[in-house]
């Protein structure tokens, strides 16, 4: 079963790669794109057949004399290669959630437990995690499909990063996870990591697209041409964030500190993971705060929600791979 899961894992990376690769298709030729957008051009009505012909009709208008024939605009519509791509993509990226899935199931059976004991386990799941929630938003939201480019690419890195960086072969956990508060702390931060992952691609997209409106053009504000309008991003980002936010905070701030008290005697001891666990709360609580102000800009609150998930990178991947302390265990575990 554990070799099952690798070549699952394998197999899964492969599958966001080629749905990505479709994303991209459509980003670049599809309805939102220059070249797929509907065009409007000049059209000159067209006399019918046998209709009586007015010396109008016989020499063209003296232009500024008001005698222009009319013109009405004719839609150009989208090249429908480009949304058949964008299916396949989607159906590409539901392909991978399942093989994902695969991945996660063999992955526990191999152990014997709930795969969450690890640093690269708890990657695959928090992932996993944010590619089923990016699912949900696509069949409820089609219209947001673009962006599925960017959702895939950090997928594929984090994965990437799971199983270059972070790989650990099966084993059973160490003492110190043996409790329920395990799954009830874990599962938690998990599901909430997952969806700050991917609240974080309409976040950056937001910056962009807002700096293309401001007539930005430049790399990467020209990415923002074929992307949804800025208003759709920005509500995407703050209802993903506002989820998210109490989740992390039950998972990280009291599942955590209880478990802690059970296990070391005490409830909070300003160990690395945990400091880097409350600095993410404070600046996903600024942020929060900062978009329920009408004076604070969109584009500002939206950069605190980018500085969280940086805040949330480095408790993954600094914290684990370069400190030491209670959570030690978290290089081989990833909590």
């Amino acid at each position: 079963m554990a070799e099952l899961s690798n070549q699952l894992m394998a197999v899964t990376v492969l599958a966001y790669l080629a749905a990505m690769v479709l994303y991209a298709a459509e980003y670049a030729f599809g309805s939102k794109s220059r070249i797929g957008r509907a065009a409007v051009r000049p059209a000159r009505q067209l006399v019918g057949a046998g209709a009586p012909v007015s010396a109008s009709d016989e020499e063209p208008p003296v232009p500024g004399s008001g005698g222009e024939p009319p013109v009405e605009p004719v839609a150009v519509a989208p090249d429908r290669r480009a949304e058949v791509i964008g299916r396949i993509a989607v159906g590409l990226n539901l392909l991978a959630l399942l093989l994902h899935l695969g991945t996660l199931v063999t992955r526990g059976i191999a152990a014997d437990r709930m795969p969450w004991g690890n640093m690269y386990e708890y990657i695959l799941s928090a992932t996993f995690v944010g590619s089923a929630v990016w699912v949900g938003v696509l069949l409820r939201r089609p219209a947001v499909r673009h962006i599925g480019l960017f959702v895939t690419l950090a997928l594929v890195l984090m994965l990437g990063a799971a199983g270059m960086i972070a790989y650990t072969p099966v084993g059973p956990l160490v003492p110190a996870l043996h409790s329920y508060w395990f799954v009830i702390h874990v599962s938690t931060v998990i599901i909430g990591s997952g969806i700050f992952l991917i609240g974080a691609v309409p976040a950056a997209m937001f910056l962009i697209r807002d700096g293309y409106d401001k007539g930005k053009r430049r790399f990467p504000y020209s990415l923002g041409r074929n992307t949804p309008e800025a208003t759709v991003l920005e509500r995407l980002t703050f209802r993903l964030h506002a989820f998210a936010f109490p989740l992390f905070t039950f998972g990280a701030l009291i599942a955590g500190p209880i478990w802690a008290e059970a296990s070391w005697g005490r409830y909070w001891g300003w160990d690395p993971k945990e400091v880097w666990a409350f600095i993410s709360w404070i600046v996903y609580a600024g942020y929060l705060h900062a978009r329920a102000t009408p004076s604070v800009k969109r584009t500002v609150a939206t950069w605190i929600a980018l500085l969280g998930f940086a805040t949330m990178l480095m408790n993954l991947f600094g914290v684990n791979l370069f400190f030491s302390g209670f959570h030690s265990y978290a290089n081989a575990g990833g909590m």
